[in-house]
């Protein structure tokens, strides 16, 4: 006797271990992806090669909207300006955090509230932060007139600046904003990392006379820095998307000195009822933070360390 073949299962049968049940919550989470993501991304780029505007799809233009962004001028001040938000808030976050991770992670008394006053500003509303900054750095805030009572006291001839009237200062103000919004994160990912990094090994680095600067060197950045390689993607990434710090602090100006890129999509498509436009500085700037990133993911592996390796 022959045993008898094992029954078929059917794909479309529901069995008990599959827990339909489950997919079923999932569903509508789902549906708003597939709906609000995926398909917003192929119309966007569908668009991107059309004339689309207020009264929807009008002709098929190719490439002709990529080469009208090539010859704006706007939107090439405002990617400058979105480079400078990139060297100016990355870096200086990266440093301010490491500095504050450092100094909580000495076993100083009433470290949980200064951990939870650097922290404050992470979940503090950006547009609620904005309103403030905005009346801190005007003519006659508090920071102008500290300012002033410093030249007036020492004699100096120093002027206080137009943070937010001024080509000079504008983007500058949005720095500072940033900063003071973003940098309590990257401080408690990094006092995570130093918790995380081998005590042994500062150990055995004091045993052989190294210093504090040389524990940090030697020791403490490479042990930090894969978080160090993905603090500065994530951020980067963060920096090339910045909209609502100078959209809500300068709207841009003066003179669109202070416009991100994606402030400017946000102009292009609301404003002037360009989609296509918009479209495409939004398919123009993924291909370029996509580009980076990928440089960087292969840039790390001549200074960042696995303790895997």
């Amino acid at each position: 006797m022959f045993p008898s073949p094992p029954p078929r299962r059917s794909l479309f049968r529901w069995r008990p271990d599959q827990q339909w049940e489950g997919y079923l919550f999932l569903l509508p989470s789902l549906l708003g992806f597939l709906v609000f993501v995926i398909l917003a991304v192929v119309m966007s780029l569908g668009m991107s090669f059309t004339s689309w505007g207020l009264t929807g799809f009008k002709s098929f233009v190719g490439l002709n909207n990529y080469q009208a962004l090539l010859r704006d001028p706007v939107f090439w001040q405002a990617f400058r300006n979105t480079a400078f938000y990139l060297v100016t808030i990355v870096p200086l976050q990266l440093v301010l955090g490491l500095a504050m991770a450092l100094a909580l992670n000495q076993g100083l008394r009433a470290t949980g509230l200064y951990r939870l006053i650097y922290f404050m500003p992470v979940v503090t509303t950006v547009v609620a932060g904005a309103i403030v900054f905005r009346l801190l750095l005007s003519n006659t805030g508090l920071i102008n007139t500290l300012i002033q009572n410093f030249a007036d006291f020492t004699g100096l001839p120093v002027t206080p600046p137009n943070w937010l009237g001024s080509t000079r200062y504008a983007r500058w103000a949005v720095v500072l904003l940033t900063l003071w919004k973003n940098t309590g994160f990257t401080m408690v990912i990094y006092l995570a990392a130093l918790q995380g990094a081998p005590r042994e090994l500062y150990d055995a680095a004091h045993v052989d006379g190294a210093g504090g600067w040389q524990r940090l060197r030697h020791v403490t950045l490479p042990m930090i820095s894969a978080t160090t390689f993905f603090l500065f993607v994530y951020q980067s990434i963060g920096a090339f998307q910045l909209f609502t710090e100078p959209f809500v602090m300068t709207r841009g100006g003066p003179a669109n000195s202070s416009l991100s890129v994606v402030q400017y999509i946000y102009l292009a498509a609301f404003r002037d009822i360009r989609m296509d436009k918009a479209a495409a500085m939004a398919w123009f700037l993924f291909i370029f933070i996509f580009a980076f990133t990928l440089i960087q993911n292969r840039l790390q592996r001549r200074w960042v360390y696995y303790e895997t390796e």
